[in-house]
């Protein structure tokens, strides 16, 4: 009975073998995972993880860490046996043994929370939202004059700054 023999003869180039760009053409990664360019399209409609942006011109830009990503799609295929379900399973599971992001801590705060303080700082607030919620008791926007009362005569710019009118030079 034959052998089988793996797919590809060429070993995969590791991520030492990625040259150091910022990005690569679609072409570009499928000389370095060995793959034609249409598998990678499909590739990336059945790995959400395999995402690489799009330029203006809409030609795929991969990234260092999509190259990756591509060959290591490729070697649970082709080289471990995977199915495409089986490799998005292995992906998950990659996901959740990831470790738990460390807690953010801030210097100088304290430790532990008081509840006494928890509940001024609540009340606190409650009392804000009260004031804020509440209509204002007078109007926002001020007139510029007092409003006219209808018994109060109009006065005449003469009688408005009560200044006597200057007499008239003699025009000789």
């Amino acid at each position: 009975m034959a052998q089988h023999q793996p797919i590809r003869k060429t070993t995969p180039p590791s991520g030492s073998d990625i040259p150091d760009k910022l990005y690569f053409r679609i072409g570009e990664v499928a000389k370095l995972c060995d793959v034609p360019a249409y598998v990678l399209r499909f590739w990336e409609s059945e790995f959400p993880q395999l995402k690489p942006h799009k330029g203006g011109t809409g030609q795929r830009l991969y990234r260092r860490r999509d190259v990756e990503m591509a060959l290591r799609i490729k070697s649970l295929l082709y080289n471990e046996g995977y199915t495409i379900p089986g490799a998005r399973q292995v992906f998950k599971g990659e996901l959740r043994q990831r470790e738990p992001q460390l807690a953010l801590t801030i210097e100088g705060a304290p430790t532990s929370i008081d509840s006494r303080q928890l509940r001024k700082l609540h009340k606190d607030l409650r009392d804000l939202h009260t004031l804020l919620s509440k209509s204002p008791a007078r109007p926002t926007v001020h007139p510029i004059r007092a409003p006219r009362t209808s018994n109060t005569p109009r006065q005449t710019p003469e009688r408005l700054f009560n200044l006597p009118l200057l007499p008239e030079e003699d025009k000789s």
